[in-house]
């Protein structure tokens, strides 16, 4: 995540985190330290993880004091171990108090999300098959989240309802078929649009193979069902298997010939990242 576009799609998001906490003051801070004292404090990892968002964790400081300073003895992508000292905050203890919470939240956050895809990502290491995200993200997390994936070693599929056409269960009731749906998007959609379209089933398959989808969404389909389905689509289309994949079941999907697995674990269901700010002292 580079400056740029931290500034045009982060810095919004990450005031708003800081407003949440701090509505008016940091109370309790302003009561014990009445005027600015510059100090230091350490960014130590308690927990063997992938390190991910130290940008934005020291965005939400600067946010508050451009004059904060940061030095860190990692990057985003590197593995981390229990115990280490990632780095060290340095400037107006108020601000190193008052941003503590937030700054922590994103890092956390972040480098769980890109440790659990690290370690789905390694289940299909010389599969062929690329591990993709969805959009069961958290409200006004998604370019965060997103971002740690990627890190973590995965890939996004689709950012949001702009960015493709995914025709699910409900488009296609609404549309009447799935040949419709298609045929629809196809009428709509820009030509360098791919059409995605999820089926339940092995005749959903063929009316989506027949209809000239780009892209067939296998959605719960047990692992025969899936075989069946991939015989049939036969390389006339991309093929995506999605539905309840997790760390503990996704390697029955390995052998299977699919092009895409996505998994929406990765970000709704990660664990955070063990992370403190530790031995705050003045300079």
């Amino acid at each position: 995540m580079n400056s740029i576009s931290m500034k045009l799609q982060a810095d919004h998001l990450i005031k708003m985190a800081l407003q949440e906490d701090i509505s008016s003051e940091d109370v309790t801070t302003n009561s014990v330290i009445k005027g600015p004292v510059k100090g230091e404090v350490q960014l130590i990892c308690k927990q063997n993880g992938i390190i991910a968002g130290l940008p934005v964790f020291q965005r939400v400081f600067e946010l508050l004091d451009p004059q904060m300073e940061f030095s860190f003895s990692c990057r985003d992508g590197e593995e981390v171990q229990t115990g280490q000292l990632l780095g060290t905050v340095t400037g107006d203890i108020r601000t190193l108090l008052s941003g503590e919470r937030v700054a922590l939240n994103y890092l956390q956050r972040m480098s769980g999300i890109a440790t659990y895809t690290h370690s789905v990502a390694a289940l299909l290491e010389g599969t062929g098959i690329k591990l993709l995200d969805t959009r069961k993200t958290t409200p006004n997390m998604r370019i965060f989240e997103k971002y740690a994936v990627r890190v973590g070693g995965g890939y996004n599929h689709r950012y949001n309802l702009s960015d493709g056409v995914l025709l699910k269960d409900n488009h296609i009731g609404a549309a009447g078929s799935v040949t419709n749906a298609i045929k629809l998007a196809k009428e709509y959609a820009p030509f360098v649009r791919k059409i995605e379209v999820e089926v339940e089933n092995l005749d959903m398959v063929k009316e989506a193979v027949d209809a000239g989808a780009d892209i067939i969404m296998l959605d719960n389909m047990n692992v025969e069902e899936m075989r069946e389905a991939i015989r049939i689509i036969d390389r006339r289309a991309e093929t995506e298997c999605s539905g309840n994949m997790t760390k503990e079941n996704i390697d029955r999907m390995t052998s299977l010939g699919v092009n895409y697995i996505s998994c929406g674990a990765l970000t709704h269901s990660a664990p955070v990242l063990d992370i403190s700010l530790k031995n705050l002292h003045t300079l």
